[in-house]
C-alpha cells in the first residue's frame, strides 16, 4: 500500500511539474527563438499564448471527462499527448509549426490538471492526503522557481529546442508509473447521476471558439490593424459567440454550473484569480524581455533573476495556515494581493535605475504576496461539491490560464502604446523600452490590487464561525487544492 501511494504521488508530481514548467520555461528563450526562426513580435506572443490558451480552452471539457471517463484515463491521455507534442515542438523549424504544437501541448496539459487534483483527492488515503498536496505544491513552486533558470541555462548552452526535448523522459516515466499505480477503475468517486454533465459539450465548444477568436483579434489587431479582414471577422465571431452564450436559456442539465457559481467563495476566487493572473503573468512575459533587451543580461542571468520570487513564496507559505487562523482567510488573501501590487510598483521604480539589484526587492515582494493569496484558491475549491470536483478544478484552472493569455495581451497593449509614445517624443530605444515596461507594471499593479476587496468579500465568515469545523464538515463533499 505504501509503495502504491508513493507511486501515485510520484506520477502526479511529475505530471503537474511538467505542465507548470512549460508555462514559464519559454519566456526567457523567446529572444533566441526570434533570432533562429525570424519571428515577429506577433509570433512571439503566439508562442507564449498558444499553450495557456489551448490549456484554458480544453480544461472545461477535460474536467467533465475526468468526472465521467475516469481519473486514470484522463491523466494518462494527457501525459501521452503532452509528451508527443513536446517532441514535435523540439523538431519545429518554423513559427507556424512551433505555435501549432504548443497548442497541442496545452490540450494535453488540460487533461492532466483536473485529473491530478482529483487523483490526490480520491486515490490517496486520508492520512497522507495533506502530505500529498504539500508535495504537489512544492513541485509547482519548484517549476515556478527553476523554470526561468532552466530556460536560461539550456537556451544559452544547448539551444531552445532542448527545452521541449527534456519533457520527453519525464513524461514517459510519469506515464509508466501512473499506468502501473493508478487503479484501473476509479474507486470512491461518485458518478454523476442520469448522464449528468455540468455543461453541455456544445456550450463548451462555443466557449472555446469564442475565446480563440477574441485572443486572435487582440493579438493580430495591434500588429496588422483592426480593420484587417481576418481581424474583423474574428472580432465579430467572438462577439457573436458571447451574445449567444448569454442569451441562450440554461438547460436543466447545466443548472449545477449556476449553483456552483452562486457559491460566494468559488465565484470570488475565480474573480480574484483572474485579476492576479492578468497582472502577474503579463509582467513575467515582458520582464524576461526587458532584462535581456533593456539590461543586456544573458538568458541564464535573466532566469536567475526570478529566483527571489519563489524563494519568498516558499519562505512565506508555511506560515499561511497560522496567520489565517488568527486573522482570517479573507484578510490574509487581500493583504497578499495588495503586497503583490506593491511589489510590482517597486519593480517599476527599480527599473528606473537600470541596475538588476534594484529589481530584486520588488520581485521578492511579489513572491511573498502571491503566497499569502493562496487561501483564495483553497477555499474556492473546497466549496465545490465532490461530484463536480473535476469540473470545478477545470473551471478554476481555465480562469487562471485565460488570465495569463489576456494579461500578456492587455499589459502588452499598454507597453506598446507607452513605448511608441516615448519614441514619438524623441526618446531613445532603451529609454522608450523602459517607459513602456514601467507603464505595463503600473497597469498590472492596478489589476492585482483590485482583487483585494474581492478576496475580503469572497472569504468572509460569520462571526464566531469555526474554520476547522467547517473544513471537517465539507471535507467529504468538496475537492481541495493547496
Amino acid at each position: 500500500m505504501r509503495l502504491r501511494t508513493l507511486s501515485v504521488v510520484t506520477a502526479v508530481i511529475l505530471a503537474t511539474f511538467l505542465t507548470a514548467l512549460d508555462n514559464t520555461v519559454v519566456n526567457v528563450a523567446l529572444p533566441e527563438m526570434r533570432r533562429e526562426l525570424g519571428m515577429s513580435d506577433t509570433g512571439l506572443k503566439w508562442v507564449a499564448t498558444a499553450y495557456p490558451l489551448s490549456l484554458a480552452a480544453f480544461l472545461l471539457f477535460a474536467g467533465q471527462l475526468t468526472d465521467t471517463r475516469g481519473r486514470r484515463w484522463s491523466l494518462l491521455t494527457g501525459l501521452a499527448v503532452f509528451t508527443g507534442s513536446s517532441v514535435c515542438c523540439a523538431l519545429s523549424g518554423s513559427e507556424g509549426m512551433l505555435v501549432g504544437f504548443r497548442a497541442v501541448q496545452g490540450a494535453g496539459a488540460a487533461f492532466i490538471l483536473p485529473a491530478s487534483l482529483a487523483v490526490m483527492s480520491h486515490d490517496l488515503p486520508r492520512s497522507v492526503r495533506t502530505a500529498g498536496f504539500g508535495a504537489t505544491t512544492a513541485a509547482l513552486a519548484s517549476a515556478l522557481a527553476f523554470g526561468p533558470v532552466i530556460s536560461g541555462v539550456v537556451t544559452q548552452h544547448l539551444g531552445w529546442q532542448w527545452l521541449f526535448a527534456l519533457n520527453v523522459p519525464l513524461g514517459i516515466v510519469g506515464f509508466l508509473v501512473g499506468a502501473l499505480a493508478l487503479p484501473g477503475a476509479d474507486r470512491g468517486a461518485p458518478r454523476p447521476p442520469g448522464g449528468f454533465t455540468a455543461v453541455p459539450h456544445r456550450v463548451i465548444a462555443l466557449t472555446c471558439l469564442s475565446l480563440a477568436a477574441l485572443v486572435y483579434c487582440l493579438i493580430q489587431g495591434p500588429a496588422y490593424g483592426f480593420g484587417e479582414p481576418t481581424v474583423v471577422v474574428s472580432g465579430v465571431a467572438a462577439v457573436a459567440g458571447v451574445v449567444t452564450l448569454c442569451c441562450r436559456p440554461e438547460p436543466r442539465r447545466s443548472a449545477a454550473l449556476g449553483r456552483l457559481l452562486r457559491r460566494r467563495p468559488f465565484l470570488g476566487g475565480l474573480v480574484a484569480q483572474l485579476l492576479w493572473g492578468l497582472g502577474v503573468t503579463g509582467v513575467y512575459f515582458y520582464t524576461s524581455q526587458f532584462l535581456q533587451s533593456g539590461l543586456g543580461l544573458s538568458p541564464t542571468q535573466a532566469g536567475l533573476t526570478f529566483t527571489p520570487v519563489v524563494l519568498a513564496l516558499c519562505v512565506t507559505a508555511p506560515f499561511i495556515a497560522v496567520m489565517a487562523r488568527r486573522w482570517g482567510d479573507g484578510r490574509i488573501a487581500a493583504s497578499g494581493l495588495l503586497l503583490v501590487a506593491c511589489g510590482l510598483l517597486l519593480v517599476a521604480l527599480g527599473s528606473s535605475y537600470g541596475d538588476l539589484v534594484d529589481l530584486l526587492p520588488g520581485l521578492a515582494t511579489v513572491g511573498a504576496g502571491s503566497a499569502l493569496a493562496l487561501p483564495v484558491t483553497t477555499r474556492a475549491l473546497e466549496s465545490a461539491p465532490r461530484q463536480l470536483s473535476g469540473f470545478a478544478a477545470g473551471l478554476f484552472s481555465a480562469t487562471r490560464e485565460l488570465s495569463g493569455v489576456f494579461g500578456i495581451v492587455l499589459v502588452g497593449a499598454v507597453v506598446t502604446f507607452a513605448q511608441r509614445s516615448a519614441r514619438s517624443g524623441g526618446a531613445a530605444s532603451p529609454e522608450a523600452l523602459r517607459t513602456g515596461y514601467q507603464a505595463g507594471l503600473c497597469m498590472a499593479a492596478a489589476l492585482v490590487g483590485a482583487g483585494a476587496p474581492v478576496a475580503v468579500w469572497a472569504l468572509r465568515r460569520p462571526r464566531g464561525h469555526d474554520r476547522e469545523g467547517d473544513r471537517r464538515a465539507v471535507e467529504s463533499s468538496a475537492g481541495s487544492k493547496p
